[in-house]
């Protein structure tokens, strides 16, 4: 419809998007490619997944979670969450499920958009709001092709069954990676884990409290930083004594790996570690130190890429896996499209999408008003997108609340811009 905005997804970020519009008494509509709210969490994790946040930093700031609820939630308890949100706050009524978006079009520069769907229909909208999420996208070992047993992505892994009495490799050193390994560990013929680089590992308690809840946002980041490898150093020792390769970077410089459970497995001699991937022959992986071994399965947690596919090529450039967004969320190009959620936070995601899409709210209303397209206006105040995929939490908090502050000055610089 005219007039209305169209939010893509409807994900722990599209559901704070809509609750915000809401709020705002912003007409729009809602599609979801699937027929469950709540995004990875509905129909992207296996059965006995975990959050590695804690409930208190995941949830949104103001709809706590169930008092019963665990420090870590499971998956089937965060679909919980996110559909009694849904119902509380009356959001289901907007949602269209089953419904997959296939092309959005600009037209006159984004005061208007066509948007295609997978049936073939078309509707006009005058705002689009991308929130697809970036665990969809799958980034497979480019040797994979060369195995000839069984290969499994860790968003295809549902249940330790597939893992059972086999003989499995798991690639990568990220979260889904120790999960993967922790699972084949409990229940395969063997388990070898192959990193191709040192990582940083932090557990997931001390002292009982959630490691993510230890840092504060009053330390600087470099403070912080010191705070957590002392804390390793006193809770995991030296990496490299579990046959680990030590970290080639400093902390916060990628998304840092949570997990007690690996090393418990890894002492156990239930998990082998190994170097990273060099050939691939029939059923035989020979790995960068020249050590060898043969596997029934590969379980491949290699992650994801970003992607906008029902925006033109180019419109969102993307580099590695950064977006160029201005404020995150939108381009100076093109005024109705505001991208949602591109960016992974070493934090719960909660208390920072609530804030953020408060403000795309006021970010909507503002661009109505003048003509403006909210990217444009940023980079006229100096304002330049990340350099990286990954979010400081305590930054993008104080961020946050400096432009609600600073919206008075957006709107004059807006009305002047329009002016010109």
């Amino acid at each position: 419809m005219q007039g209305q905005v169209l939010i893509i997804g409807a994900g722990p970020v599209g559901l704070a998007m809509a609750k915000a519009l809401r709020e705002a008494d912003t007409s729009y509509v809602q599609v979801e490619a699937t027929d469950h709210v709540g995004g990875n969490w509905a129909h992207g994790v296996y059965a006995t997944a975990h959050i590695i946040s804690s409930r208190r930093t995941t949830q949104y700031p103001d709809w706590p979670m169930p008092k019963d609820y665990p420090a870590f939630p499971s998956a089937a308890q965060m679909c919980a969450y996110y559909e009694a949100f849904t119902d509380a706050h009356g959001l289901r009524e907007s949602i269209r499920f089953e419904t997959e978006v296939t092309r959005c079009a600009p037209v006159d520069g984004g005061a208007s958009w066509t948007v295609a769907f997978a049936d073939g229909s078309t509707e006009a909208f005058d705002t689009v709001v991308v929130c697809n999420g970036h665990h969809w996208k799958r980034v497979w070992p480019r040797w994979i092709e060369d195995f000839d047993g069984e290969a499994l992505h860790s968003k295809d892994y549902k249940h330790p069954d597939q893992l059972r009495d086999k003989a499995v490799l798991v690639i990568g050193g990220g979260n889904s990676g120790c999960d993967l390994a922790s699972e084949a560990a409990r229940v395969s013929a063997s388990c070898d884990w192959s990193l191709r680089r040192g990582y940083w590992f932090l557990p997931k308690l001390v002292g009982g409290i959630p490691t993510i809840e230890l840092a504060r946002a009053d330390w600087p980041e470099s403070l912080q930083k010191k705070a957590l490898k002392r804390i390793i150093r006193f809770t995991l020792g030296d990496y490299t004594r579990y046959g680990l390769p030590a970290p080639d970077h400093d902390l916060y410089e990628t998304h840092p790996t949570i997990s007690s459970e690996i090393f418990h497995y890894l002492r156990h001699g239930r998990v082998q570690v190994r170097r990273d991937v060099a050939s691939v022959s029939g059923r035989t992986v020979t790995f960068t130190d020249g050590e060898t071994g043969t596997f029934d399965l590969i379980a491949c947690a290699t992650g994801f890429d970003v992607a906008f596919p029902m925006l033109p090529d180019g419109m969102v450039p993307v580099q590695g896996k950064t977006p160029a967004l201005y404020g995150s969320v939108c381009r100076p190009e093109v005024r109705g499209l505001f991208v949602v959620g591109a960016y992974q936070p070493r934090y719960g995601l909660g208390p920072i999408v609530r804030p953020l899409a408060v403000e795309v709210a006021h970010w909507i209303a503002l661009e109505r008003d003048t003509g403006v397209a909210t990217g444009e206006v940023l980079r006229s105040m100096g304002v330049t997108p990340p350099t990286t995929h990954l979010v400081g939490p305590f930054d993008a908090m104080r961020k946050l609340r400096w432009a609600r502050r600073l919206r008075p000055v957006l709107r004059w610089q807006a009305k002047r811009l329009a002016s010109a």
